[in-house]
């Protein structure tokens, strides 16, 4: 009888175990096959792509693809002007985020819970909806009419500051402010952390002559590091893969960015292999989209360990 029992018991958990394999593999399947198919359409060669019998490994490996879009000018332009607006925004989304985090967390204010749900709606509200007003904004910019009305005054064409599109400073100006893609839910890490912070520190750097500026500066920040690169590599990521913003801001093709240009990058090549009667147009836009998205998996592979200590700080989990 005993012996019946521990068969049962060994035979449901391995058929458990099974299962859970069997699922574990479907759905690294679902999530990896589309990376995998990527990486191999992007080292196939023209012999790959008329033969019938190749499906993911190529027969006849080539870099050709990858010399064709980093020796393109458009490319590097493209790469460059990213990088600079993603850490732009990044370290300004950062700083601010971390002051009004700090705010919500350490001050009493009026109105303050009010603020503050209102910072949790910019979560909720779709960006679709603000579409219109942010362009007729950036497109026609003024500070609170105050321009306007100075032109208004002097019989001057009342237009404002003037367009500030197909420039860095509508998204600046976002992220200054703390408007930007997500800077909701930066705010709301930031201020969960601060919240785990003893105010005895604060008390202690208060009563030695620190004021709140100095406080700040020279003893929350430095511990707040994980926090900090948590929400600089998710700002940078989002905003390497931005395509809401870019879109709607840099409306002048000559403004390359990478992810908004995937399509006009290759298009010459596109153009170019087509003349050779090479069939390159789907691993041009693979290889595209690899070297998108490389940046982002190499900033994770150094900074993994920060960024999950800064997850675990700030007190969200699921």
């Amino acid at each position: 009888m005993k012996y019946k029992f521990l068969t049962l018991y060994f035979a449901k958990k391995l058929l458990w175990i099974i299962f859970r394999l069997v699922l574990l593999i479907g759905i690294s399947y679902v999530i990896l096959f589309p990376y995998v198919s990527k990486i191999s359409g992007s080292f196939m060669s023209p012999q790959d792509f008329v033969d019938t019998s190749v499906k993911l490994i190529s027969k006849y490996p080539t870099l050709d693809t990858y010399k064709a879009i980093i020796n393109d000018n458009q490319y590097y332009k493209a790469l460059f002007n990213t990088t600079v607006l993603s850490g732009l925004c990044a370290v300004s989304q950062m700083l601010t985020c971390a002051i009004i985090g700090y705010g919500f967390s350490k001050f009493k204010f009026r109105f303050k819970g009010i603020l503050f749900v209102l910072v949790i709606l910019t979560m909720i509200i779709p960006h679709d909806t603000l579409q219109l007003s942010l362009f007729m904004k950036f497109r026609f910019f003024d500070i609170w009419g105050i321009v306007m009305g100075v032109q208004k005054l002097f019989g001057a064409s009342a237009t404002g500051i003037g367009n500030l599109l197909n420039s860095y400073w509508p998204l600046a100006i976002l992220s200054l402010t703390g408007l930007a893609f997500k800077n909701g839910l930066f705010i709301y890490i930031m201020r969960q952390y601060f919240n785990g912070v003893p105010d005895e520190l604060e008390e202690a750097a208060y009563v030695d002559g620190a004021g709140v500026l100095k406080t700040f500066v020279r003893i929350i920040l430095p511990m707040s590091v994980p926090m900090l690169v948590t929400v600089f590599m998710f700002s940078f990521s989002w905003q390497w893969s931005d395509t809401f913003y870019t879109n709607l801001f840099f409306t002048d093709t000559k403004t390359f960015l990478l992810l908004p240009n995937i399509v006009s990058i290759p298009s010459s090549l596109d153009t170019q292999f087509a003349a050779k009667m090479i069939p390159y147009e789907e691993a041009i836009r693979n290889t595209c989209g690899l070297l998108i998205l490389a940046p982002i998996v190499l900033i994770y592979l150094f900074a993994q360990r920060t960024l999950i200590e800064g997850v675990e700080r700030s007190g969200i989990t699921g």
